[in-house]
């Protein structure tokens, strides 16, 4: 994956989330590579740092970016968890509300055309997808229902040669949660699957 990243149409660091730049980039070049076999898609918004990195490499190509979250946040989020930010609690829902914050990002990225979201639960949205995937980056939900449940909804859509980003890949457990290293193994084990980027904690596989 050669790719060069493209620029970004704003400052991504002013966006709530917790991608690094270098996993970033990554993405990027994934999507480039990705988007030539098939769609793109991602599972895990928030507010849309993701969104932006692999939208901005879709623009380029003239492809779109399909994201798809509930946007009530994932088990870590919520009110006396460690990842739980206040200004995303919507009082009125009693519940957590990243839509917002993702749609006025996108705005002002100019990728509302790129970036198309899917407001739903990650496995009702796979069950009922027709598409064939290029590129399917998974950032969902971390525990080992939601997470195998990811894999196991999405990877088949994923064309022969596209790409497989996994996110919070981490091989000690005291550096965090284990279902996303678990699906990341469960894909090395399959013999569907190749590791071509290792970037902190982002993984980029290639379906055989």
């Amino acid at each position: 994956m050669s790719d060069l990243p493209v620029p970004l149409p704003l400052d991504v660091d002013q966006i709530k989330g917790f991608l690094d730049p270098g996993e970033g980039a990554a993405l990027q070049r994934a999507a480039l590579a990705g988007s030539r076999l098939g769609g793109c898609l991602e599972i895990g918004a928030y507010c849309g740092k993701s969104a932006i990195y692999i939208g901005a490499a879709c623009q380029s190509r003239g492809a779109v970016l399909f994201s798809v979250d509930h946007h009530r946040g994932s088990e870590e989020n919520q009110p006396g968890w460690t990842y739980h930010d206040p200004e995303l609690w919507d009082h009125q829902a009693a519940a957590m509300d990243t839509l917002p914050h993702l749609r006025r990002n996108l705005r002002a990225a100019g990728l509302e055309e790129t970036v198309i979201p899917i407001v739903g639960r990650s496995a009702q949205v796979a069950a009922h997808w027709g598409g064939r995937l290029g590129f399917l980056f998974i950032d969902g939900g971390h525990t080992m229902e939601a997470a195998l449940g990811d894999y196991r909804g999405w990877t088949p859509h994923l064309a022969a040669g596209g790409l497989l980003a996994i996110h919070d890949v981490f091989p000690d457990p005291a550096d965090g949660g284990r279902p996303p290293f678990e699906i990341y193994q469960r894909a090395l084990a399959s013999d569907l699957f190749i590791e071509v980027e290792s970037v902190k904690s982002l993984r980029v596989l290639r379906r055989l």
